[in-house]
């Protein structure tokens, strides 16, 4: 099947829906678990519905660092098992899955002279283990090469902002870096569609029980039933909506957004140990679109869940505090172009900072049957799909094949499609974004000046919009802005873009 989503290709879904087809597993929540579990069950043979109350991406999948960890940090807490699993995914992402979409980002610790020698060897050690941790999970150094340590003039080249005073070389490690979180969500819902999952944004979902659920679409007001042997909650955050049994204890992570400059365009992540805290750091990363996204914070965050969180003033600080301790001319508020957060969906073990609460998943089962997987953290994704799909295999006896997607190519990934030699005379920031699909993008173009950009100084064209549109599900002027590209995050850019996406929204 095609993986072109659309809203012709939703209306003609729900209709088929609506008149009494039975499925084989619904998933409720468009998020990167939710998709990979779509995926997951397609890839399986399983007829597949997936229902998002939002759009995809719409909540903690589109707030994250953008990074793709090797689980270094849990090794250092003692949590071997998540360690290992997440060096292993990690690989599959950027060797088999997506590596169009995850790329080696170097990450630099300068060594000042608040950095006592303990500290130091804590650092490096630590980075010697994730080395051992990247050859344990079967990774190339040629994916993600091995850390080291550079001298003070290679540290400034790679973060010309860094602090020069004391500067004693900096150690330098690797980890794998998203182009964006959105658009892996994009392109694992796409790749299920392709696969024969029908993906359904604006849709949702009620009276869930292990074999039926209640959609309702949120353009048209028309509910139905919708009957099924398995249903899976992947709602993140709003799990309990479905499952008020579940009780989940929701972290806030909050990133700053800089122009690039303000670092001295960066082309390594400067990493900047939390005072007070071991194994703590926070990130200045080189991203997309000419900015630097600063991060990240982790608070308790009590209390109903909201649609978009908000970054706190005192988190916003923190960040600008721990930061300017590492560089050579402080940051402001005035240099901060955007903020954004997100909720951590984990799972509730008591007290404690949740910091400290373990980002391990689990699959539950309600009394009515439905199965919800909680918990977890992106780059596991794959890991998680197939942990509640071998469950709801078992307890439905539904007739599914081995699981398949360690090795399945996503939309854009070298194999899908087979990459054409004239990628490489395409814009660079089309490539990095669409990998061996971008050539499509200008193809399929039925715009006016499909290769100009959406507004002067973005390097987003008019024919992306479009494709946003006509090939990835995007039906609102916000899906344009805010998760097929993150043009929304700077407010703006956003305003110069705006007339851009209304056009490409209207149809």
């Amino acid at each position: 099947m095609t993986a072109a989503l659309n809203a012709a290709r939703r209306t003609s879904e729900l209709t088929a829906l609506a008149d009494g087809e039975s499925v084989d597993v619904v998933v409720i929540g468009g998020g990167i678990t939710g998709v990979g579990i779509a995926l997951d069950a397609a890839t399986r043979g399983l007829s597949t519905v997936l229902v998002e109350k939002h759009d995809l991406a719409f909540g903690t999948s589109r707030w994250s660092s953008k990074l793709v960890h090797g689980g270094l940090r849990y090794l250092a807490t003692g949590n071997v098992g998540i360690a290992r699993r997440s060096a292993i995914e990690r690989g599959i992402l950027m060797s088999r899955n997506a590596p169009h979409l995850v790329h080696a980002m170097p990450q630099l610790v300068p060594l000042l002279p608040e950095m006592n020698r303990a500290s130091r060897v804590l650092v490096r050690t630590g980075f010697v283990a994730g080395d051992g941790l990247r050859r344990l999970a079967g990774t190339s150094a040629a994916v993600l090469p091995r850390s080291g340590r550079v001298n003070a003039a290679r540290a400034a080249e790679l973060v010309p902002a860094v602090r020069r005073d004391g500067l004693d070389g900096a150690l330098l490690a690797y980890d794998g870096q998203l182009i964006d979180d959105a658009r892996l969500v994009t392109a694992v819902a796409r790749t299920a569609a392709q696969h024969g999952a029908r993906i359904l944004t604006r849709v949702a979902a009620s009276d869930a029980t292990g074999t039926s659920v209640r959609l309702t679409d949120q353009l048209t007001g028309e509910s139905f039933d919708l009957t099924a042997r398995a249903v899976i909650n992947a709602a993140g955050v709003w799990a309990g909506e479905i499952d008020g049994a579940i009780k989940l204890r929701p972290s806030r992570g909050t990133h700053l957004v800089f122009d690039a400059a303000a670092f001295g365009n960066p082309t390594a992540a400067l990493t900047v140990p939390i005072p007070g805290e071991l194994n703590r750091f926070i990130f200045a990363m080189p991203e997309q679109l000419g900015r630097v996204y600063l991060g990240l914070t982790d608070e308790d965050a009590p209390g109903p869940i909201p649609d978009v969180p908000q970054p706190t003033p005192a988190e916003i600080n923190f960040l600008l505090d721990t930061v300017n301790t590492a560089l050579a001319t402080s940051l402001g508020p005035d240099d901060v172009l955007g903020a954004y957060a997100g909720l951590r969906p984990l799972i509730d073990t008591g007290e404690g900072n949740t910091a400290d609460v373990s980002r391990d998943h689990a699959v539950v089962e309600s009394d009515n049957g439905v199965l919800s997987v909680i918990g977890g953290k992106l780059t596991e994704y794959r890991y998680m799909a197939e942990d509640v799909l071998n469950r709801a295999v078992s307890l439905g006896g539904l007739g599914a094949g081995a699981c398949r997607t360690r090795n399945l190519p996503l939309v854009g990934a070298p194999e899908n499609p087979v990459a054409v030699d004239h990628v490489a005379a395409l814009p660079e920031s089309l490539v990095a974004r669409y990998g061996a699909e971008a050539p499509n993008v200008f193809a399929a173009a039925g715009c006016d000046r499909p290769t100009e950009p959406v507004a002067d100084g973005i390097d987003v064209t008019r024919a992306e919009f479009e494709y946003a549109v006509t090939h990835e599900g995007a039906l609102t002027a916000d899906d344009i802005l805010d998760r097929r590209t993150r043009i929304g995050l700077v407010c703006a850019d956003r305003e110069r873009a705006a007339t851009a996406a209304a056009e490409f929204a209207a149809g």
